[in-house]
C-alpha cells in the first residue's frame, strides 16, 4: 500500500481506505484461547469466520467461533 503525504491527506479530496480489514489465524486463536484457556488443537478458515479448536485445561474439546472481519466472538462450543 503506498504512504499517503501529508499534502494529499489534507487534500480536500483524499478519502481514508475503505478496504475491509480481517484478522490473522493467529489473532483468531489468542481471542479463542482468552475465551477458553488450553491447548490448540486445529484452525479452519470458513468465508467469513475461524472455527478454533481447543482442548480445554478440563480436558474437553471445545470450539470457539470466531468472526474474522471484527474478531468477536461468534460462539462457544
Amino acid at each position: 500500500m503506498p504512504a499517503i503525504t501529508l499534502a494529499q491527506k489534507n487534500s480536500p479530496y483524499y478519502q481514508p481506505s475503505t478496504q475491509h480489514t480481517e484478522i490473522s489465524q493467529q489473532q483468531a486463536v489468542t481471542i479463542a484461547q482468552q475465551h477458553i484457556p488450553g491447548r490448540l488443537l486445529s484452525v479452519q478458515r470458513a468465508s467469513d469466520s475461524y472455527r478454533v479448536k481447543i482442548l480445554s485445561s478440563r480436558g474437553t474439546v471445545r470450539i470457539v467461533t470466531i468472526d474474522a472481519n471484527s474478531g468477536a466472538v461468534i460462539a462457544t462450543h
